[in-house]
């Protein structure tokens, strides 16, 4: 149990430190050879663009674009920024209404690497004015005089056009020459949309006061909505910013300002100018700007000044206290650990009431979604302090990978975010040394993208750049994929390699003999980023072999294979009666392990990929499975906590998949009246009781015996954390694993009808009727509301409907009393709860929607929703369209068990639904039924497995 300490193989500082040290030299590794990472399946290097011919504006062109547009979607590396002088001009003043605009000029400084005859550089969706090119400048040791030309003598540009791929091309009178350096100047003008997309604006309220602010998000490919540029991660240069803004607002960029202004305007308005430092060189997808009235908290650590900026009332009442004194020791960790120190003499954390991307890693100007941001009293229950030092670890961490060293172009993002994504965790386990950093990463990582990634037509890690059309394509590089398989990645790689190897260069890696690698380092790694998915890992102790194929549905006969043969390189990490043991690779499809071969004692037993070292599956013959349950059973802490979740996690998996039958995983959760883990817990109820399940459980025969068998092993660790709630709830406040799962096993609890669960519920809650300033402990205060309803009547409905209309109640707190209201036993309750949610006056139009969905998944409700949805359904397609219809047959599809229950469907479909959405419709209620069937031979099996060992 959280509570009392955990029990599985701890991450030292040491180790973590060792690890951390060594990434930042390995990204730079990669990154150096990332040309060969991207070149998969045998690939030649991609060629370099073609070459500007001689003529005017080249030649080359996109099909049906005018003349001189490229044919390629990467710049053309004629010509390479140096630097940036850049001017912005938002034409904002408080209270004034829209539309927005801003205006700018950028005077960009380039090396010319090639003679050309024109510039091509990005611009989106901005208006262009005044396009010219100087030069050639002088260069250091150049003579005053001679037959160079003055450096403010202008290449006359007769022609700008703006092509396809958000390009703006610049034709030129004569020829830039390879070698020497230009200037770009270029004026500019663009919309300021509220899109939390390129340079923005947003609306807020503060102290009671609306207000707005100007910020900016510009990765992956934004800049260039922003300034003209060459938005490319790679190209970097170093930037000059000015912004001009109104008085009463201040002005934040990447750097620290160093001067500030005044000017007027044509109409002889005031306006401030800030003059910021000059950068350090950069990418342009890191540029960033805020203008806003904020306050500040600040707080210097060894010369880097923090300050987090965030609305008024939130600084008053300390909300970024905790992130201000989190950052600073993370900073000193970094630089500690890397050895490195950060470069900039300021950072600037800024709180946005409304912000798209969550937080993005500007160097030195992170900008962050509030809520990533701010820790509030009422949040002491939550994990929300460990998700704020999750993500500022993470775009801390940016500071150096990404920012410092960056990736050569996006589809080598998952070396960035997979990197950052790993050390967050580090960074957050440092600050708040109550975490454990194996449980929580493999909670929080590993599992949920082991879920996702095996699907087929999932994406490889590594893209190929022919692969990414656009910036969409670029975007949907954002997701689990890059963020936590390129994680999982790095902890496998950081596992096999030691810190020596880490900080050798990948080729010198190749050459060493201190640790046996059966293959280069490049070749290990393509054989994970390169294919789709991963292995799953099956084991014969018998015979002593293992062999691995690619983890995918066996009942899924459309199943097809990629490429590489399904075969990975795997580093196995492994123990033997308890003893860990020395690592061995597994490089073709089957292989032969002596050492795996096992006596015939049930005390010899083989565990493999222990701590979850390796990004795979496990399938145990059923010898081994049979040793690991009598060792569960008798000793389960000889088994690692990460490896007993990794164990269950696995067994119901390969269940799901067609690996194993159910019986063999159910043989696993014997023991369990043993588990004191809240994490393993979780992930066993989440398997053998869904949430979205778990009202058409209890129609089945399963039911009374699955209650017998799991609240006989639930006791222990319900009656532990129970002892809590009624006593010293205070003394769970860091246990995270209470703060993220206590709800899940309280709430089975009581689904399962344990009389001490429903008793607490209904004394909590009453004890809340009686004072409704008392709080009901958040850790379980979903489900004491809940049941607190369901146990009584209307008297108790009442109550939460009167605090669900109390003036003072929070988001959440309403949400929780929507759920609760819809837990009523009694029918008429849920048909005038129904009944209600049609009402404007009662409810926000929104809201008939989250009613009817909560009311049609309990077990009594959701034969009610379909029958109000059904005799309300043009006032509720009016207001919804078929989104709601959508939602609710997701739901109703559960219950289609006939022929006789779709036809009652269908005859509704055939007067609501345009023919085209009937045969949808109809597909996915067929659909539904083969589930249901599938699901009933599975119960079965369950049932049986259950009647045999329900007592034991």
């Amino acid at each position: 149990m959280g509570a009392r300490g955990g029990s599985g193989v701890y991450v030292g500082r040491r180790a973590a430190a060792l690890v951390a040290a060594v990434l930042l030299a390995l990204l730079a590794a990669l990154l150096a050879l990332a040309a060969l990472y991207g070149r998969c399946r045998g690939e030649e290097a991609p060629p370099a663009p073609p070459s500007l011919p001689d003529g005017a504006a080249g030649g080359a062109g996109v099909p049906g674009g005018p003349p001189g547009v490229p044919s390629w979607r990467r710049l053309p590396r004629h010509l390479l920024p140096l630097h940036y002088d850049l001017e912005l001009w938002p034409r904002v003043r408080p209270g004034q209404a829209g539309p927005f605009s801003f205006v700018g000029q950028v005077n960009i400084t380039v090396r010319c690497r090639q003679d050309t005859r024109a510039a091509v550089l990005h611009s989106a969706g901005l208006r262009i004015r005044g396009a010219a090119v100087r030069g050639p400048l002088p260069e250091p040791g150049d003579a005053v005089w001679g037959s160079l030309p003055n450096p403010g003598v202008v290449v006359e540009v007769p022609e700008l056009q703006e092509a396809a791929g958000e390009v703006a091309v610049l034709e030129l009178r004569g020829r830039l020459q390879a070698g020497r350096r230009y200037v770009l100047q270029l004026g500019f003008q663009g919309r300021l949309e509220e899109d939390l997309d390129g340079l923005f604006l947003t609306r807020y309220t503060d102290q009671g006061r609306s207000s707005m602010l100007i910020a900016s998000q510009l990765e992956p490919t934004y800049a260039r909505t922003v300034y003209p540029c060459f938005d490319e991660p790679a190209m970097k240069a170093t930037f000059n910013i000015r912004i001009i803004h109104d008085p009463s607002y201040v002005a934040l960029s990447n750097m620290p300002a160093i001067d500030t202004s005044e000017m007027k305007d044509e109409n002889g308005s005031l306006w401030t100018v800030t003059t910021f430092k000059t950068s350090l060189k950069m990418s342009t997808y890191i540029t960033a700007f805020v203008i806003c009235d904020f306050d500040y908290v600040t707080r210097t650590e060894r010369g880097n000044e923090i300050r987090i900026w965030a609305r008024k009332e939130a600084i008053k009442n300390g909300y970024v206290d905790y992130a201000l004194n989190i950052t600073g020791p993370i900073f000193s960790f970094l630089e500690d650990l890397l050895n490195i120190s950060y470069p900039l003499p300021k950072t600037d954390l800024v709180a946005l009431p409304d912000f798209g991307a969550g937080a993005m890693e500007n160097w030195g100007l992170m900008t962050f979604q509030e809520s990533s941001l701010m820790y509030l009293p009422s949040d002491k229950f939550t994990s929300r302090k460990a998700m704020i030092a999750i993500i500022v670890s993470h775009e801390l961490g940016h500071q150096w990978f990404g920012n410092l060293v960056t990736m050569k172009w996006w589809n080598d993002l998952w070396l960035n975010e997979g990197l950052a994504s790993y050390f967050e965790y580090l960074g957050a386990t440092f600050v708040e040394p109550r975490l454990s950093l194996d449980k929580i990463f493999y909670d929080h990582v590993v599992q949920p993208v082991l879920r996702e990634d095996n699907e087929v037509g999932v994406r490889s890690l590594s893209q190929n750049e022919d692969k990414i059309k656009g910036s969409f394509s670029l975007i949907s590089l954002f997701d689990s994929i890059t963020y936590n398989k390129g994680a999982s990645i790095t902890w496998m790689l950081s596992g096999f390699l030691t810190e020596k190897l880490f900080i050798k260069a990948l080729n010198v890696v190749d050459a060493q003999d201190e640790v046996h690698l059966p293959a280069s380092v490049k070749k290990i790694m393509d054989s994970w980023t390169c294919q789709n998915g991963f292995p799953v890992l099956t084991l014969n102790i018998t015979t002593g072999t293992i062999s691995q194929e690619q983890f995918l549905n066996k009942k899924n006969e459309n199943t097809s294979t990629d490429s590489y043969n399904n075969t990975w390189i795997v580093p196995i990490s492994w123990m033997r009666n308890g003893s860990s043991q020395p690592l061995i690779w597994l490089d073709k499809s089957s292989k032969f392990f002596p050492e795996m071969q096992v006596s015939e004692s049930e005390y010899d037993w083989i565990l493999l990929n222990v701590n979850l070292s390796g990004y795979y599956r496990v399938n145990y013959d059923q010898l081994n499975l049979k040793r690991l349950v009598h060792l569960l059973e008798n000793d389960p802490k000889a088994i690692p906590a990460v490896s007993r979740f990794q164990l269950l996690d696995d067994v119901f998996a390969l269940t799901q998949f067609g690996y194993i039958q159910i019986e063999t995983a159910l043989e696993l959760t014997k023991y369990l009246a043993r588990e004191d883990e809240l994490f393993i817990w979780n992930v066993v109820l989440l398997n053998l009781v869904p949430e979205n399940l778990e009202s058409t459980l209890k129609n089945y025969e399963v039911y009374p015996l699955l209650k017998k068998y799991l609240l006989k092993r639930m006791l222990p660790i319900y009656h532990y954390y129970a002892g809590f709630i009624r006593q010293n709830v205070d003394a769970l406040e860091h246990d995270y694993f209470a703060k993220v799962y206590l709800e899940k096993l309280f709430a089975t609890a009581c689904w399962l009808g344990l009389q001490d669960c429903l008793d607490l519920s209904y004394e909590l809650y009453t004890k809340w009727m009686d004072n409704p300033q008392y709080k009901i402990p958040f850790l379980i205060r979903r489900t004491v509301s809940c049941y607190g309803v369901a146990l009584g009547s209307d008297k108790e409905w009442n109550f939460a409907w009167e605090m669900y209309n109390h003036t003072d109640s929070t988001k959440e707190d309403k949400d929780i009393l929507l759920s609760a209201m819809s837990c009523a036993k009694e029918s008429w309750l849920l048909h005038r709860y129904l009944q209600y949610g049609l009402s404007d006056t009662l409810f926000s139009s929104n809201c008939t929607s989250i009613i009817i969905s909560y009311v049609v998944t309990k077990d009594i409700g959701h034969r009610i929703a379909w029958d109000f949805v059904t005799e309300n359904w043009p006032l509720l397609n009016e207001r919804y369209g078929k989104e709601l219809l959508h939602d609710v047959l997701k739901v109703m599809g559960r219950f289609v068990n006939t022929d006789v229950q779709i036809q009652e469907l269908q005859v509704f479909y055939n007067t609501t639904l345009e023919e085209d959405e009937r045969v949808t419709a109809t597909l996915l209620l067929e659909f539904a039924k083969v589930e249901n069937v599938e699901r009933r031979q599975l119960l079965t099996k369950v049932a049986d497995w259950l009647h045999k060992n329900v007592d034991d």
